[in-house]
């Protein structure tokens, strides 16, 4: 069984797309084999900065030879007399089989004749040819190049293709350029073109000697390298930037490490700053003593062999210097005007040309923090107003400032560290000050699944209710995420929004929260463009449930049923929903719950198709002289634990009222064995459909359970 290589090269692919499109190509190759019904023991990917391959190893060299049956005409009109007629002789021509081979055949129309036809599989070779150009083509990137002909279109310009199987070349096209077993090296310490003597092993042996790494041999040799460059400063260690490391894994084919240095008196500029002028300007790795501490050095990582002159070395440190120059000047130059003196430069910068100005935000946003924190307050939990308040109206003046100009990554932490360096305030207590800081500084956070939550209450509560404006404004404007594009990153807002009310265990339910953040823009020249109040609440009610859905299954852990039956419950109360999915997630196991799963679908089914015929039931069960002693003694169950169960459900004490659910499994697998719910008594089919009804609704209050996938459990 030969092994299968496919490498697309061309000019540097952007680091930020490498990982993404490796995989699509390599799930594209896995459907096309499948598709076309070739094997393969393996599929693995290569890529780095001029590359893309996939190697499908051990595959099947040829479809297999598929035999099926085509039916012809009627054995009525094939044959005449016991003799075939032309219609048999046409039909065994275009099947390629003699007319004594054709059988005959029962189908539901009656006899027909038949032909089993052999189709002999293609080669693989031929197979690829055929279609790898559309996969090629297909792969998603955010942005593509277009060059020479306009049909050409891809992330970089394609310079080489490399195709085989084994040791032979695959004829392949792709733009212009035949596939051959010609592939390049690493673009400045290697001599140019590497011949591939065999797809497989062979191929990264190949490129390793043009110095070319895989993927995980580039991270593995960048730390070593991180490690051994590092140890030279006595306890000192390199800071760990897992998306900084993915990044120049990216950026390098054959990497190796430098290490640099800047003067001290840098380090008299808050370390947010300098690490963010070395890691997201310079793609530099920043060094740290053992508690923690910014020392004034700096690793970087380079696509060669190494510095030995220190050329490279020298020049890192001057840009770099110049860089820190630039952010201490904007500092000192920032400190010249207060926050506070800020605020009313807001009302010049725009937040969305149809909801006006940063300042037009912060009002409102500052009258939702207010209203958000006295609901906080009412439930019982701690929450400074004054500091929610405080903070609001500063969060987004660090637009105006040069150092946010210069990197606009530091947005809301430049705040945060200008609320804590100025004074703000005469009145204020330093700690006041220090929390409305603390508040700003959290303000965007959790900016990733991975990012933690606002430190503080107050910064939780504005992180929430600055989110909530911007989802609520562009909600309203009919701007809603499709698809891929979501230019507003909405759905991250959002995921933040659920994550600080889950993890800050805020009694804020989302429908009316989004639509106190609407209410904000009330009597404003946007809102002549809002679409209309239904449309607005199922959107925003529909999008975020999706979010829960994806903050369940993706970060909580829950199975796909348990997602579904809380949600199909109520979606409304993040923190709620987190409860009752732990809840359900403990009782899952138990043969009690999976039976009044498999009733609840049961249920639901009868009552479906009830509505369908037109069959209404009861307005409410009653207790009839030909009513069974089975659904007798339902209804009693119901009306004792029905409000049981509610009264524990009101209290939030999930489990107990699940366990006493569990009861229902005896009174209700009764009902089922010996009642007949679609009589054609029309009082008594309409009483149990009430009962059903009722049933239902009661199961139903926590989690609906016929969403609860019963096959293969218990």
């Amino acid at each position: 069984m030969p092994d299968f290589l496919l490498e697309i090269g061309c000019e540097e692919i952007p680091a930020r797309m490498i990982d993404a499109a490796s995989r699509d190509l390599r799930e594209r190759i896995a459907a096309l084999l499948s598709r076309e019904r070739l094997s393969a023991d393996q599929i693995v990917g290569f890529e780095s900065p001029r590359r893309l391959a996939v190697m499908a190893l051990e595959m099947s060299g040829s479809q297999p030879d598929v035999t099926e049956q085509v039916n012809g005409p009627s054995v009525s009109v094939a044959y005449k007399d016991g003799q075939p007629t032309p219609a048999a002789h046409a039909f065994a021509k275009k099947a390629g089989v003699d007319v004594a081979q054709l059988e005959s055949v029962t189908t539901p129309k009656g006899e027909y004749l038949a032909a089993k036809i052999t189709k002999k599989g293609r080669s693989a070779s031929e197979v690829l040819a055929e279609n790898l150009p559309k996969e090629l083509a297909a792969i998603y990137w955010p942005k593509n190049m277009y060059w020479r002909k306009p049909h050409e279109r891809f992330v970089r310009p394609v310079r080489w293709l490399v195709a085989m199987l084994n040791e032979e070349t695959i004829p392949l096209e792709f733009d212009g350029i035949w596939a051959g077993k010609t592939s390049r090296g690493h673009r400045m310490s290697s001599h140019g073109e590497v011949t591939i003597p065999r797809a497989g092993s062979a191929y990264v042996d190949a490129l390793r000697g043009a110095k070319v790494l895989g993927r995980a041999e580039r991270e593995q040799q960048i730390r070593k390298a991180l490690d051994a460059a590092t140890r030279t400063i006595p306890g000192a260690r390199w800071r760990e930037d897992k998306s900084l490391l993915d990044t120049v894994v990216n950026l390098t084919e054959f990497p190796s490490v430098i290490l640099g240095g800047f003067d001290r008196q840098f380090l008299g500029l808050p370390e947010e700053v300098l690490v963010t002028v070395m890691r997201d300007h310079q793609k530099y790795f920043a060094v740290e003593d053992a508690n923690g501490k910014l020392l004034p050095h700096f690793l970087a990582v380079l696509n060669t062999d190494g510095d030995p002159q220190g050329l490279i070395r020298h020049g890192n440190e001057r840009v770099l210097r110049a860089r820190f120059n630039d952010a201490r000047f904007f500092w000192e130059t920032d400190q010249k005007r207060s926050l506070l003196d800020r605020l009313e430069l807001l009302r010049h910068v725009t937040f969305q040309k149809d909801l006006g100005s940063y300042y037009d935000k912060t009002r409102r946003v500052q009258r939702l923090c207010s209203w958000l924190s006295e609901i906080i307050k009412q439930s019982g939990m701690a929450v400074r107003a004054g500091v929610v308040h405080k903070a609001a109206c500063l969060a987004k003046t660090d637009l105006t400032t040069e150092l946010v100009k210069e990197f606009t990554e530091l947005q809301g932490i430049v705040g945060g560290l200008y609320a804590r360096a100025q004074e703000l305030d005469s009145t204020l207590p330093e700690a006041t000050r220090f929390a409305i800081a603390d508040a700003i500084y959290d303000q965007y956070r959790p900016e990733s699944t991975e990012d933690e939550v606002p430190r503080s209450m107050e910064g939780a509560v504005l992180s929430v209710g600055d989110k909530a404006d911007t989802i609520a404004g562009m909600f309203a404007l009919g701007l809603v995420p499709s698809g891929s594009k979501d230019p507003f990153a909405l759905r991250r807002q959002a995921n933040g929004m659920v994550k600080v009310i889950a993890e800050k265990k805020l009694p804020l339910r989302l429908t009316e929260l989004m639509r106190d953040a609407r209410a904000g823009y009330q009597g404003s020249e946007a809102e002549k463009k809002f679409v209309d109040d239904e449309t607005f609440v199922e959107s925003v009610r529909t999008f975020f449930r999706e979010r829960l859905e994806f903050y369940l299954k993706d970060m909580r852990g829950y199975s796909y049923d348990v997602v579904k039956a809380v949600l199909a419950a109520d979606a409304g109360d993040v923190v709620d929903v987190l409860a009752r999915a732990e809840a359900v997630k403990q009782v899952l196991h138990m043969p009690e719950f999976l039976a009044i799963g498999a009733a609840g679908k049961r249920m639901r089914n009868i009552l479906r198709q009830a509505e369908e015929k037109g069959i209404a039931p009861a307005a409410r069960f009653e207790s009839l002289r030909d009513s069974a002693h089975e659904e007798k003694n339902l209804a009693s169950y119901i009306e004792v634990n029905g409000p049981r169960v509610d009264a524990l459900r009101k209290s939030k004490e999930y489990g107990d009222a699940l366990m006493l659910l569990s009861t229902a499994r005896g009174p209700v697998d009764a009902f089922f064995d010996k009642v007949m719910v679609m009589v054609d008594d029309e009082r008594v089919r309409a009483n149990r459909l009430a009962l059903l009804r009722t049933l239902l609704k009661e199961f139903s209050t926590i989690a609906d359970f016929s969403e609860i996938v019963t096959e293969g459990k218990g």
